[in-house]
């Protein structure tokens, strides 16, 4: 006899239905204030932000794949896009020529910084304004459980 499945109660199939919800809403509602303020997408932030936090602001490949959202085949079009831009370059490691760098030039890190103005009041228009201190901490716990 084969055991039956677990089923999620209400609440976790709630629960989920909401995260998922609130994330494409959320995220649409950002991408439409980067677009109005004629930025380029949150992708490219993300890229941007990883390097730039990055210790001598360079990260591999795979690195920068492992800290965002982006499924490799995306990455690499992005990174010639941002590359095309002025905003990253390539270098070759020291030690294997065959492996890169992804490095944030300074045209790279001032676009972050325009970019972060206006991401910055996007989050506190969709979410900051809407949630306690409290409250945003709670979520901000809840969520790191899934990280």
């Amino acid at each position: 006899m084969s055991e039956k499945p677990p089923t999620p109660s209400n609440a976790v199939t709630g629960a989920w239905i909401h995260i998922m919800r609130a994330r494409d809403r959320l995220l649409a509602a950002i991408e439409s204030d980067f677009k109005a303020a004629k930025m380029p997408p949150l992708s490219w932030y993300d890229v941007l932000w990883e390097l730039a936090r990055s210790e001598d602001k360079r990260l591999r490949p795979y690195e920068i794949e492992e800290r965002t959202l982006l499924a490799q085949y995306n990455l690499s079009r992005l990174v010639d896009r941002l590359e095309r831009e002025g905003l990253v370059l390539r270098e070759t490691f020291d030690e294997d020529a065959r492996g890169r760098w992804v490095v944030i030039t300074d045209a790279g890190l001032q676009l972050r910084e325009r970019m972060w103005t206006v991401y910055a009041k996007s989050i506190e228009a969709n979410i900051g304004c809407r949630l306690s201190e409290s409250e945003a901490n709670s979520i901000s716990a809840l969520l790191a459980r899934f990280l």
